[in-house]
Formats: C-alpha cells, sequence, structure tokens
C-alpha cells in the first residue's frame, strides 16, 4: 500500500508488493485478531469509546448456508495457477467470474496486471520486478477500472483506466498529491463522472485533500476539508475523532456535519449509514454489534468468538462480513466464514475454512488451499441476493 502522510496514531494497513511471491500467502491467513482491530483505529473511520450500558437483545438464531438461503445467486471458483504457470492474486471482481489482479510472468522478473475470466487472459500493464511495482486502491464503474499505480523509482502515486472490452490502459494524472490509502472500498470512489481520492498535505490533522480527475482524464480538482477524513460512500466523509476528538460524518454536498454517537467501550468503524461495534470486556471482545451512527437500532449480530473479516463496514448497507477462527486457525489460517444479513436478522454460512476474505463493489471472495497449497479462489456476488 502507498501512503505518503499517515499519522503516528492513525496507521493505514500495509500488504506486501503485489508482485512478491508471498503476496498471495499474505493475503490468506488474513483473519483480524481482537488486539489488531484494537491497534488499527487509523483506518480513517474507527472509534473507541467507553463501555457498553446496556446489552441489545439477542441475534435470532435462525441459521443457513449460502447455497440454500441464496440458491440463485452467482458464484464461481477460480484456480489460483494461470495457464502459464505462476499464481493470480485478485485484487477486484468484476462479477463472479472476471478479476483483476496481479501475477509474475512465468520468468519471475516482471509483475503484471492482468484481467481474467476463467482461463482467458489479457493483460493491462506490465513492471519490471525490480522496480517494485504497487497495484494498488482498485474500483470499477461501468465499463471502466481504475487503480493506482507506484515504483521505488517513481514513487508518487499514478492514476490509472482500462476499458474492461478491450484497449491499452492508459494513466489519468500523476498529479495525485500526498495519496493516503487506507486498503478499503473507498480509496477510490467514482461518482459525478470524477474519480475521487484523498491526499493529506502538510501536516495530516489539519486539513485533508479531496482531489478529482475526470474519468475521461483531464486537469485534476482540489478542495480542501479542514481536518482529519477518509472518504467513504460518495459524498461522505469519516472522521473518526482521534485528531479532532469529534467523530463525525461529512456531507460534501451539503457541508454539514453529522455526529457519530457512542456509548460503551467499544470500538466502531462507521460509514453513513451503519457503525460496526467491537464491544470490548476488560481484555477481550465480547460481542458484535451494529449500530446507526446516531446510536439508534442497535442489535447484536454475533458473539466474542466471531472477528470481522473485512475493513469495510456493512456491504451494499446490507451484508456484514465475519469470520468464526475454529480450534485449527491458529496452525492453518483456515477460519469459516460467515454473512450477517442485516435485512433478515439471519446468520449465513458461507464457507467453512476459508484463508481470508475480501470485498469491493457488492462482491465477496475467498481462497481455500489443499494440503498440497493448490489454491482456489471463490466468489458469491451479494449484489443478486434477494
Amino acid at each position: 500500500m502507498h501512503d505518503l502522510a499517515a499519522s503516528s496514531e492513525s496507521p493505514p494497513m500495509t500488504t506486501p508488493p503485489p508482485s512478491s511471491p508471498d503476496r498471495l500467502l499474505a493475503r490468506r491467513r488474513h483473519w483480524p485478531t481482537v488486539a489488531a482491530l484494537v491497534v488499527a483505529l487509523g483506518a480513517g473511520s474507527v472509534l473507541l469509546f467507553g463501555g457498553a450500558k446496556d446489552d441489545p437483545a439477542p441475534a435470532p438464531p435462525t441459521r443457513t448456508d449460502a447455497r440454500s438461503a441464496w440458491p440463485g445467486v452467482p458464484r464461481a471458483d477460480l484456480a489460483a495457477t494461470l495457464p502459464d504457470g505462476p499464481l493470480f492474486t485478485p485484487a477486484i471482481f468484476l462479477d463472479a467470474t472476471t478479476a483483476v489482479g496481479t501475477a509474475p510472468t512465468p520468468k519471475g522478473d516482471e509483475s503484471r496486471l492482468l484481467l481474467r475470466t476463467g482461463r482467458q487472459v489479457r493483460e493491462l500493464r506490465r513492471v519490471p520486478l525490480d522496480r517494485n511495482p504497487q497495484f494498488e486502491a482498485f474500483t470499477a464503474a461501468g465499463n471502466q477500472i481504475f487503480w493506482a499505480e507506484s515504483t521505488a523509482d517513481t514513487p508518487a502515486v499514478r492514476l490509472w483506466t482500462a476499458n474492461r472490452s478491450g484497449g491499452a490502459a492508459r494513466m489519468l494524472t500523476a498529479d495525485s498529491g500526498n495519496a493516503v490509502f487506507f486498503g478499503n472500498q473507498y480509496d477510490l470512489v467514482v461518482a459525478d463522472g470524477k474519480l475521487h481520492w484523498a491526499a493529506a498535505p502538510g501536516d495530516v490533522a489539519k486539513t485533508t485533500e479531496i482531489r478529482s480527475v475526470p474519468v475521461g482524464g483531464g486537469p485534476v480538482a482540489v478542495r480542501t476539508e479542514p481536518g482529519q477524513w477518509s472518504l467513504s460512500a460518495w459524498p461522505w466523509l469519516v472522521d473518526d475523532g482521534s485528531t479532532s476528538g469529534e467523530p463525525r460524518l461529512r456531507n460534501l454536498a451539503t457541508a454539514r456535519d453529522t455526529p457519530i454517537v457512542s456509548s460503551g467501550l467499544d470500538v466502531l468503524t462507521c460509514g453513513p449509514v451503519w457503525c460496526r461495534a467491537m464491544v470490548m470486556g476488560e481484555e477481550t471482545l465480547t460481542r458484535i454489534d451494529l449500530v446507526r451512527p446516531n446510536g439508534s437500532d442497535r442489535r447484536k449480530i454475533a458473539g466474542g468468538a466471531a472477528q470481522s473479516a473485512i475493513t469495510d463496514v456493512a456491504v451494499l448497507d446490507r451484508f456484514e462480513i465475519l469470520s468464526e477462527p475454529g480450534p485449527d486457525t491458529d496452525l492453518t489460517g483456515a477460519a469459516a466464514l460467515v454473512v450477517y444479513d442485516i435485512s433478515t436478522g439471519r446468520t449465513v454460512d458461507v464457507a467453512p475454512d476459508a484463508d481470508g476474505a475480501f470485498s469491493r463493489g457488492g462482491l465477496l471472495w475467498w481462497s481455500t488451499a489443499t494440503q498440497d497449497e493448490e489454491i482456489t479462489w471463490h466468489t458469491l456476488d451479494l449484489r443478486a441476493v434477494p
């Protein structure tokens, strides 16, 4: 991940360079621990408060598996090994069978950015490995794919785009400012015909730049917001309160702020619709709740044995992605992957042995591995859940 101006109080997540041979294993065995969640207060939307006063009503006991709960929802399995040999690591799925991701060349001297559907592979970019290329912050809108790219010899972030249906990739801009990415689905946001991202000029605690460039290319516009903010679902920003002491949401369209309310010893990760509340005991997690930013509609969704599986809260404002470590998780890295459906109050079992989970744009994916380390990627299109 590329972060040029994160504060020491709010460190963004870091990942190995996509071109690293160890990156796939780094993405696997990725389940967070409670300690890591508490430390990761700098994802731009995580808040810490003091102890919960009233326990909410327990979650409904209804539970089923994903194939039974959502029989018509698209899903797929994709072998990690490419036809020419190297392992493919997806960065974003565009649908259940189509992904953009990275893989080294067979010789291992270059990193490739690929658009892959099954065994059909189209190369978007190729950069020598000794330049330490990093491809990150992926998003897609319509027929366009967007990403951020940097190399060791040219550390400034450059924003690129490619057309899903064909044609060469092209750079939109190198005027990215001091770009800050937190590893969530809102690092790059497409809205109003523009690609938006956050940058941190000078003292990151005092101001945040919201930069944008037309999706077809053109000059970069810069809007400066007082305070330390991260992008969320457009047109919202989130201030986690770590420097301001006032956790809040800001609507860029109206320039109005909405306070984020909490009582209790909670670690909150918030968006404009829901907050995930990790309710802490003296030393351990006791349960996971969902609550509105204004403090209303609080509900328990899991006990202390569960963990948050991804950074983003309430995918599509409906699905909370969780993991349930088993007795062998510390040894194997695999844990059960479950989805809490906010609209029905039902917990749905997705996979018993997932090696980490990832989500962008309503697509959920995870990997599994055999004893011979044959890796398979699995997808579930949550956008199609009725």
